[in-house]
């Protein structure tokens, strides 16, 4: 039997999980208002995720205790992965590349506009080793410490 394609993990809408990055990319640019509202989407995105695969679990008969424990391992990778160590790093990508290409005296214009792109085309590239590093985090931690019941 062919193994279910995870909806949330191995489809497009996996980049909802990635719309505050596409924001903290984009902070120095527009209205804060759409910032917090790409943490909006993103943080609906591990909500939605959650609500999904405990239910799945719930449906399989799994005890509350396996529900609460699956629902509670989801969310925690999914902020640590989608929301708060992506967003943290994009944040300071920008911020550090602006500080950068003012201290170098590029043009005003430049200066401006290259911290976005820079911000956005990192986002590709630090995806895989966050996700890899949350899974290693979490296989070594909660997910070492906290057991389900049979």
């Amino acid at each position: 039997m062919e193994k279910e394609k995870d909806l949330y993990r191995e489809t497009w809408v996996r980049y909802l999980g990635y719309c505050n990055e596409v924001g903290e990319a984009f902070r120095r640019l527009v209205p804060s208002k759409l910032v917090t509202a790409s943490y909006v989407v993103s943080t609906g995105y591990v909500c939605a995720d959650t609500i999904d695969k405990s239910y799945k679990d719930y449906k399989k008969g799994s005890s509350l205790t396996n529900v609460g424990i699956t629902a509670s391992d989801v969310f925690i990778w999914q902020i640590l992965a989608s929301v708060v160590i992506p967003g943290f790093t994009i944040n300071r990508i920008t911020y550090f590349s602006g500080r950068l290409l003012r201290q170098a005296d590029v043009h005003k214009k430049l200066a401006k506009y290259l911290p976005t792109a820079f911000g956005l085309l990192s986002i590709p590239f630090i995806i895989p080793p966050i996700d890899h590093s949350v899974d290693y985090l979490m296989d070594n931690t909660y997910r070492k410490y906290i057991s389900r019941t049979t």
